[in-house]
């Protein structure tokens, strides 16, 4: 096992750790950790929410989930002789849940939890349709998931950080905040947000302190999008043996990550779609120096992909195009094809027996593929999801036996303000 570097104790809050991560983007707040290049280490994950989300039947805790305090992140680590305009090469050499625990009150001991936002607190992909909160817990078993709020489906494992980035250098964490502060501008009163604007509360800043951390805390970006550095991208396909090059925007790099999901769809549509988790990660790292010139990558990571993802061979798709549920046509709206493609598929598995939130919630956690199929043939984009057929315990494929009825259990649990 490679050296533990940065070790959460789950019997303590994140903050109350011997080394404190952070939960926002800036660049000074201080490395916890400095590695080497060509240096191999584990660090340990904290579910996003740090433990406020529950292994129960109700959905209250989803309801008032505590969005200023996400997300919970190890780092930073910084990279010795990194520079800004240097590549930094993050290999994935194994990542799960939380080693040696398959019981307890936190999600990674042997368990984990999909959400539906309310719309009121967060909201998601779908939530014009589903403005409640619902919850799944799903179990752990192995290489496999299952839940009792979404009964006669299995899931084999994709399990991945859904955020990893590197620091952004003050003038890079200007341009976000700029942009996205003129964004809530057209818009100020949206629900849910157009954006999150820098937030002092809840802000968790590893070991700053006084007046700095004061400073940063009102300055610092929240962890919620994707942004140049990387960030919550939410890529389900970056697995154990993926490889990524991160760009690197201040002396060190300032490397960090978590928000680990044993399972997800493309898109994770319910905003806390994937199924969450906290565990471990094991990483090696290293640096192509000039890189970001010498490639052309001013911005965004690149990534080879790892040959880890469940081997699914048969699926059973739907497709959207870009015209609203009331009949009115956009132009080569590919969110709202996506949109159109997810409640084509909600629609389907309700005549199994699914209420439409167990279908969003499946759909959310499920390792669908969602796939951008026209973008060109004006006025309707074409998108499709792809749910593999397997993970049904009953035959999903239309027939002339009509569909199969299945007992969908005691649902997910609901809750709303």
């Amino acid at each position: 096992m490679p050296e533990l570097l940065f070790p959460l104790d789950s019997a303590k809050p994140f903050t109350e750790q011997r080394q404190i991560g952070h939960n926002r983007w800036h660049p000074d707040i201080p490395p916890a950790v400095t590695v080497k290049p060509g240096d191999t280490f584990r660090a340990h994950c904290r579910e996003w929410f740090d433990g406020a989300i529950h292994n129960d039947d109700s959905a209250d805790d989803i309801l008032n989930a505590p969005l200023n305090n996400v997300h919970t992140l190890s780092g930073p680590f910084a990279i010795e002789g990194a520079e800004p305009g240097d590549l930094l090469i993050v290999d994935i050499l194994d990542v799960g849940p939380i080693p040696q625990e398959d019981s307890g009150p936190l999600a990674g001991q042997g368990w984990g939890y999909t959400g539906i936002f309310a719309k009121l607190n967060g909201g998601g992909f779908l939530t014009e349709q589903f403005p409640d909160a619902y919850k799944a817990i799903w179990d752990f078993a192995g290489q496999s998931a299952t839940s009792r709020h979404v009964p006669h489906v299995k899931y084999t494992g994709i399990v991945h950080p859904g955020l990893m980035g590197t620091a952004p250098s003050a003038e890079l964490l200007g341009r976000w905040n700029a942009r996205e502060a003129a964004l809530i501008a057209t818009d100020p009163d949206r629900v849910p947000p157009l954006a999150l604007p820098p937030e002092p509360d809840g802000a968790i800043l590893g070991s700053l302190t006084g007046d700095e951390f004061t400073r940063v805390a009102g300055e610092g970006a929240r962890t919620a999008p994707p942004r140049e550095n990387g960030g919550n991208q939410d890529i389900k396909n970056l697995t154990k043996g993926t490889r990524v090059f991160y760009p690197v925007f201040v002396p060190g790099a300032n490397l960090s990550f978590g928000d680990l999901h044993f399972s997800q769809g493309d898109g994770e549509i319910t905003f806390c779609g994937a199924i969450e988790m906290g565990g471990f990660m094991d990483l090696h790292v290293d640096l192509i120096k000039g890189g970001m010139e010498t490639y052309g990558v001013s911005e965004n990571a690149i990534f080879m992909p790892g040959n880890t993802d469940p081997q699914y061979s048969q699926w059973i798709a739907f497709s959207g195009t870009s015209v609203t549920l009331d009949g009115e046509q956009r132009y080569l709206d590919s969110d709202l094809s996506y949109q159109r493609a997810c409640l084509h598929a909600i629609n389907y598995l309700t005549k199994f027996g699914y209420s439409p939130e167990q279908a969003y919630l499946l759909l959310g956690s499920a390792p669908i593929e969602g796939r951008l199929s026209g973008v060109v043939d004006i006025p309707n984009s074409c998108a499709t999801v792809y749910i593999p057929t397997a993970i049904f315990d009953f035959p999903v494929a239309p027939s002339t036996s009509g569909p199969v009825q299945i007992d969908p259990g005691m649902g997910a649990p609901h809750s709303a303000f």
